[in-house]
């Protein structure tokens, strides 16, 4: 996996299972997390091995089965997790003892929901990818934490400020307090867009961040930095910059090891990131 090691993200294994993390989440003390990739589940096909999306036409107790390995991996129980259904929106759900398992042993009655927090030690955040980036949030001071899918117009709209923002207003979380981590996605030279989605970078963020942002090619697509894009929201929201941990793992670069949408398409499964407070 392409991967430079002082970019404070590491590559692990445990149990069979090869799975991504922060040193700066686990020297918090609070939680455990990871984010998946794809080898260490049982998964077949184009799902191989380690596939966490039951919408994909996967065999779901072979996703089931890649939840309790994964579970195992945290040291929590599959039926404590609870998942998003993602849209592309900015919403953020304050999730309860009550949805323990939604998503994987119950129905989710809530949809369009990008961004969870809990402050409920014991149960699992996962929200799901194949490009588009995850941001994890440790408020240590009051115990919380968030988890929010963030693809670019997630990013454009700002989904790590809405997701403090819930944070706040449920938790008390000061942004000041927060250790929060950029997770695998697709990088700015994988990433091409239109100029309509250019646009909206640069009408989204000011101009003294364009030259970071993005660039024209002569062909007149453009690159955009998701990565540099979600520092400037976490920042700009109130999270100090070194408290700010951001990967260098691509998805697109990386297809051996991660799900990628813009390789793959749709025959495909997703990667899940994960946190949890320690109970």
């Amino acid at each position: 996996m392409k991967h430079s090691a002082n970019r404070g993200i590491e590559i692990r294994e445990k149990n069979g299972v090869t799975y991504l993390a922060f040193p700066a989440l686990d020297a918090t003390g609070l939680v455990s997390h990871a984010f998946s990739t794809r080898h260490g589940g049982v998964s077949e096909g184009v799902f191989s091995t380690m596939n966490f999306s039951f919408t994909r036409n996967d065999d779901p107790e072979h996703v089931l089965e890649n939840y309790r390995r994964m579970a195992a991996v945290l040291g929590t129980d599959a039926e404590k997790m609870v998942l998003s259904y993602q849209t592309h929106t900015t919403n953020v759900r304050k999730v309860t003892e009550e949805d323990a398992g939604k998503g994987i042993v119950k129905e989710r009655e809530y949809q369009d929901v990008d961004g969870l927090i809990t402050n409920i030690p014991g149960i699992t955040l996962v929200t799901f990818y194949a490009d588009c980036v995850p941001l994890y949030f440790v408020d240590p001071v009051h115990k919380a934490i968030g988890l929010s899918h963030s693809g670019w117009r997630g990013t454009v709209h700002r989904m790590g400020k809405a997701t403090l923002e819930a944070m706040n207003r449920e938790y008390g979380t000061n942004p000041a307090d927060v250790i929060a981590c950029i997770g695998p996605s697709i990088c700015q030279d994988c990433f091409e867009v239109g100029p309509e989605v250019a646009a909206k970078f640069a009408d989204g963020f000011a101009e003294q961040y364009h030259k970071d942002l993005f660039y024209q090619k002569p062909d007149g697509k453009y690159q955009v930095d998701l990565w540099r894009a979600n520092q400037i929201v976490l920042q700009e929201a109130g999270i100090p910059e070194n408290q700010i941990h951001t990967t260098d793992i691509c998805t697109r670069c990386n297809p051996t090891h991660l799900f990628s949408h813009r390789i793959m398409g749709t025959e495909r499964g997703n990667l899940a990131a994960f946190l949890v407070l320690r109970e």
